[in-house]
């Protein structure tokens, strides 16, 4: 079997490594952009070699593969199956894992089909680690019911969405309002009661007002996530934004959870094993890039 990763980040390393074990004879080939990037390119030059996976030097190149994972940046998820798109053809099979609007899929899917391969929508539905490509994951697509019992032999835990492309990352979308906004949430209320002086008593009536939560291990949870991953989650939150402004909803909401997601990520903190000191440290960190009023 071929098998190549068009992006290979953190969700198509995770894929990777646990795959790797089901299908020893696999071919992988994998093509990042960052390859082009002088400053990055030994980075993900050396994942890629680590991996015995063969290098490719531009997306054309896993054409022939017959199952093609798109794993890129949100934004880039079109344009990466453009470059694609020209040197595929029948029997090929792209996997758009990518976390973007449910148009931004319908219209890959457009483009894939138009070229002769076959399209499938899927989302995945937790973090990729420690399960990888057993991760729990949505599908949909015309291929989608045929493929769950392959998909199912090879490991994946994965769920028919619909046969329509779009319908796996609508439920994502939608639903990561609630899970990245929920985070957001957090995040600015502790930011507040530290800059409030009232941190120890927020925490105690937040505790008292929803104790299914375990707020002894829930805000540290949810401040970790931002912290790390705070980059992708914002542009995920973006596609999220643009789910909801073509449902008529509010769009908004999601740009403002996407704003403080990235400036999570810039502040460049790693959390701290004290729920308070990370605080205040973000705290301080936000404060000097906040532009003045």
């Amino acid at each position: 079997m071929r098998i190549a990763f068009l992006g290979f980040g953190e969700a198509a390393r995770a894929f990777h490594d646990s795959l790797a074990a089901r299908l020893e004879e696999a071919q992988v080939r994998a093509y990042d952009r960052l390859l082009d990037d002088p400053e990055q390119a030994g980075a993900m030059r050396e994942a890629m070699q680590n991996r015995s996976i063969t290098i490719a030097v531009s997306a054309g190149e896993l054409a022939d593969a017959d199952w093609i994972f798109s794993a890129v940046t949100a934004d880039q998820s079109l344009e990466a199956a453009e470059a694609l798109a020209p040197h595929l053809g029948q029997g090929a099979l792209f996997i758009d894992i990518n976390s973007v609007s449910p148009q931004r899929k319908r219209d890959t899917a457009r483009l894939i089909n138009e070229a002769g391969a076959d399209y499938l929508d899927m989302a995945v539905m937790a973090p990729v680690h420690p399960r990888g490509h057993a991760t729990p994951v949505l599908v949909a697509g015309s291929p989608a019911v045929a493929l769950l019992p392959r998909l199912a032999a090879l490991g994946f835990d994965a769920s028919l969405a619909g046969e329509a492309p779009g319908s796996a990352t609508a439920i994502k979308m939608v639903r990561s309002v609630f899970v990245k906004g929920l985070e957001a949430i957090t995040v600015e209320a502790l930011l507040a009661a530290e800059a409030s002086g009232c941190f120890d008593e927020i925490l105690a009536s937040l505790s008292k007002s929803f104790p299914g939560l375990d707020w002894d291990n829930f805000p540290a949870y949810q401040i970790e996530r931002t912290l790390r991953h705070g980059r992708r989650r914002a542009a995920e939150m973006r596609e999220s934004g643009v789910t909801l402004d073509a449902l008529g909803l509010n769009g908004d909401l999601c740009r403002q959870i996407a704003q403080t997601q990235d400036q999570m990520a810039a502040t460049g903190i790693g959390p701290d094993t004290d729920l308070q000191a990370t605080v205040a440290r973000v705290l301080e960190a936000r404060r000097k890039h906040m532009p003045a009023s």
